[in-house]
């Protein structure tokens, strides 16, 4: 009987503790902090699908960009310390015009609340342009605005990456063109600091740098051509790259404009998708 009853206990132990080790696993799916709860998280349903707090993010860092980098760019047209900055201010005002007309068009159709005054670090960055002159005005103009578009290119990477909803894979793909054609263009005067932006990245990185071999004087192997085999034609073009300030496509459609009085309930519509057929997206 005593060892009927040591060879049950011993049994019952090992169910527990295989239980035990399997139950975090089965569940794992379904605890919060997850991938699946993260995304789940404040996600709403709209016609042009799935709506995360990332994509509203991004709709609110667009026109968060606009409101500070548009009036820095007329302050620049205005100051005309060199003729560089003065192009790059006309394009910051140009580009962050259409931008923001694009991204109110995307809002009003998503109900999305946008704010209508720069935040306070923004502030501060107006602030110090409007304090600074000379030499410094334009390290400081080159300087503010190459950081801001940087970290943001980022963040609109991501989202173009992993958003489900048409509306806001257009905007970021609209965003990427109009960003880059800013950053082209601040890298043009001349003022930006490289070194500082490498080292500022690299003091925040988590992971050791990988790459190939530090070169060591020696000519490597020249590597082989990637090209297409066989006789098949192909009709489609290089992807223009950044190159020159001025090469840089920005041109695409006018999204149009809702009228002010049918933004609410462009909305409420976006939000309810019912019966509306999804709109084609510009070509940019």
């Amino acid at each position: 009987m005593r060892r009927i009853n040591g060879s049950a206990l011993i049994i019952v132990g090992l169910v527990a503790t295989v239980a035990a080790l399997a139950f975090p696993v089965w569940s794992y799916a379904d605890r919060s902090g997850t991938g699946q709860a993260n995304l789940a998280a404040s996600t709403v349903s709209t016609q042009w699908g799935p709506l995360t707090a990332t994509d509203r993010d991004l709709l609110v860092k667009v026109r968060l960009a606009g409101l500070w980098e548009l009036p820095a760019g007329q302050q620049a047209i205005e100051r005309a310390p060199t003729d560089a900055i003065k192009e790059c201010g006309d394009h910051l005002v140009v580009g962050h015009t259409d931008l923001d007309k694009r991204a109110r068009d995307v809002a009003a159709k998503l109900g999305v609340e946008l704010p209508n005054q720069p935040n306070e670090q923004q502030q501060g960055w107006l602030r110090e342009l409007s304090e600074a002159t000379g030499e410094e005005y334009e390290q400081k103009f080159a300087n503010l605005l190459r950081d801001a578009h940087g970290k943001v290119f980022s963040a609109i990477a991501l989202v173009r990456h992993t958003t489900r909803n048409t509306l806001i894979r257009q905007l970021a793909s609209d965003a990427n063109i109009t960003v880059l054609d800013h950053i082209t263009m601040l890298e043009a005067t001349g003022r930006v600091d490289f070194d500082r932006i490498a080292m500022e990245a690299a003091g925040t990185a988590t992971a050791s740098p990988t790459g190939p071999p530090a070169p060591n004087g020696n000519l490597p192997p020249a590597p082989q051509p990637v090209e297409p085999t066989g006789n098949q034609t192909f009709s489609s073009e290089p992807s223009t790259g950044p190159g020159a300030p001025t090469s840089i496509n920005t041109n695409r459609p006018d999204p149009g404009e809702p009228e002010a009085g049918q933004q609410g309930q462009q909305g409420q519509q976006g939000q309810q998708g019912a019966g509306q057929q999804e709109p084609q997206p510009s070509q940019s």
